[in-house]
């Protein structure tokens, strides 16, 4: 199991950075108490529950998305919900994963 996560890890990693390439939009679907105790620079804060009033908001960024949060659910959540709307995003898991790349 570590092995499997350890290449999961640089799978996503590798998948992070083509995003960032491409001028991908990190959103934060943390609680606004979560995103108050550290965030990415440049991250867009929607919190996981109004993510469906605000789809609209995020299609009308014209960009992929990387879906972050604290551990990988909440983004893999509203990964799916988004991607089921049309959106081009990737669940990017714990916030901390994308500033490796920043």
């Amino acid at each position: 199991m570590g092995l499997f996560n350890l290449f999961r890890k640089k799978n996503m990693s590798n998948e992070i950075k083509e995003y960032l390439e491409k001028g991908a939009v990190v959103l934060d679907v943390r609680t606004l108490g979560e995103w108050n105790e550290g965030h990415s620079e440049g991250a867009k804060h929607i919190v996981l529950n109004t993510i469906p009033e605000n789809v609209e908001i995020i299609k009308s960024w014209g960009k992929p998305v990387i879906a972050v949060c604290r551990s990988g659910g909440r983004s893999g959540q509203a990964t799916d919900f988004l991607t089921n709307h049309g959106v081009d995003v990737i669940n990017g898991g714990p916030w901390g994963n994308v500033d490796q790349h920043l």
